[in-house]
């Protein structure tokens, strides 16, 4: 046998053992506080993803639409009941990185969908992300202030995205009177001081896949500090997939590899933090 085929071969081999999320057999409460199920990677499988999150365990997944367009084309055919499937609940907000694309006249629209459409839970995810050098910072802040004030006459929570940009955005929230205010910091990353300046501040953390990988022992050393109460789980699939998936597509059900992987860290029975983790997200974004 070449050693191509040898390759194909192994790899073939290694998919098999990867383990199944159902493995786990936590109870069907969990929550995916962040997914982004209309990518190109996931749409196509849509309610596949959905069967297999259910046979996870989840009961509940933020679908994040990141332009309003994209809403607006999907909200109908994701919002739908589907009967033994997790149910959505939608955000909505304009990603630092499309501020440019973003048109004056789009921003009363989305706020009038806010005021009429019980599925959008929440305001995001917003932020800064000074990673991508292209986007302008000035743009990126702007847009950020005027989400935040949207939210804030709406009376809704946000979900921040914040890459390369921790000071800064800590300042425009603060400028804004964000503190105490309801607040969930998605796809978490930080060290303990990170997450203690997220903590007095009174907002909620949000835990995704990088937890389980083997340098973050930083961030694992944060999440022993997090109160049981303000802790959430995500995928921000189809990235960022947790061990044992770590480099192939992430999709809802693995969220359940990540939890189990905090309540290690935790000291916690998996099952109970699972189901905490999923009451946290239900009653921050007010879903009965």
């Amino acid at each position: 046998m070449s050693s191509a085929k040898h390759a194909k071969e192994r790899a073939r081999e290694a998919e098999k053992e990867r383990p199944l999320p159902e493995s786990l057999s936590l109870p069907r409460v969990g929550a995916d506080s962040h997914a982004h199920l209309d990518s190109d990677q996931l749409w196509p499988e849509f309610e596949s993803v959905l069967e297999r999150a259910a046979r996870a365990g989840l009961s509940h997944i933020g679908q994040v639409f990141l332009r309003h367009s994209a809403y607006l084309d999907r909200r109908e055919l994701m919002g739908k009941p589907r009967p033994g499937l997790p149910e959505l609940f939608f955000l909505l907000g304009i990603h630092p990185c499309d501020g440019l694309t973003v048109t004056e006249e789009e921003w009363p629209a989305i706020e009038e969908d806010f005021r009429h459409d019980d599925r959008l839970r929440a305001v995001g995810e917003i932020g800064l992300d000074f990673y991508w050098k292209e986007c302008p910072r000035d743009v990126q802040e702007r847009i950020f202030r005027l989400q935040l004030r949207i939210a804030a006459r709406l009376d809704r929570p946000v979900v921040i995205h914040s890459r390369d940009a921790f000071a800064d955005t800590l300042r425009v929230l603060d400028d804004e009177g964000f503190a105490g205010r309801p607040l969930l910091w998605h796809c978490f990353g930080g060290d303990e001081d990170a997450a203690r300046a997220l903590l007095n501040r009174g907002w909620h953390i949000s835990l995704p896949g990088p937890v389980t990988y083997p340098a973050n022992s930083a961030l694992r050393d944060a999440v022993r500090i997090i109160p049981g109460d303000r802790l959430l789980v995500e995928t921000d699939c189809p990235y960022l997939a947790p061990v044992p998936w770590r480099g192939r597509r992430n999709e809802p059900a693995l969220c359940a590899f990540t939890a189990a992987a905090v309540a290690e860290v935790r000291g916690e029975a998996a099952d109970e933090l699972w189901a905490r983790c999923g009451d946290n997200a239900r009653r921050f974004f007010g879903i009965a």
